[in-house]
């Protein structure tokens, strides 16, 4: 049960970098493009990539999170080997070739679940600006 809290901890501690990181982005996109961002490609490229490197630190960010976590309660042998571990559960790749010991697996379930979660986080942002700029256009 500590184990699954523990878990349940660092999921609320990447849910709260990422909505408070992607309530920055959206700041920034609304104070740079302005209202009527539908109306400039260029503005909306580079809202885009700018949305995309910024959601990519915060979930490198978050990558390092869990990895820290992992060192702390030494279930991965050094900060390396944790941060590999967790770029990997987080993004759900999963290739198996480091694993949580067996008392600490609840981590690595809980991990990929808040990447999943935060990943269509993000992607949701991309929606929300891309319709406003879809609804921007259909509008003239």
């Amino acid at each position: 049960m500590t184990k699954l809290l523990i878990a349940l901890l660092l999921m609320a501690v990447c849910v709260f970098v990422h909505a408070a990181g992607l309530a920055v982005a959206l700041g920034w996109v609304r104070q740079r493009a302005g209202p009527d961002v539908a109306r400039s490609a260029g503005r909306v490229i580079v809202s885009l990539i700018g949305i995309a490197a910024w959601a990519i630190l915060l979930h490198i960010a978050q990558i390092l999170i869990w990895a820290v976590a992992y060192v702390t309660v030494d279930a991965m042998p050094d900060m390396a080997a944790a941060t590999y571990f967790s770029a990997v559960t987080y993004t759900t790749t999963g290739y198996g070739d480091l694993v949580l010991p067996a008392g600490w697996r609840v981590l690595g379930g809980v991990e990929a679940l808040t990447g999943i979660l935060m990943c269509g986080l993000s992607t949701g942002l991309f929606f929300a600006l891309f319709a406003k700029v879809i609804e921007g256009g259909n509008s003239r």
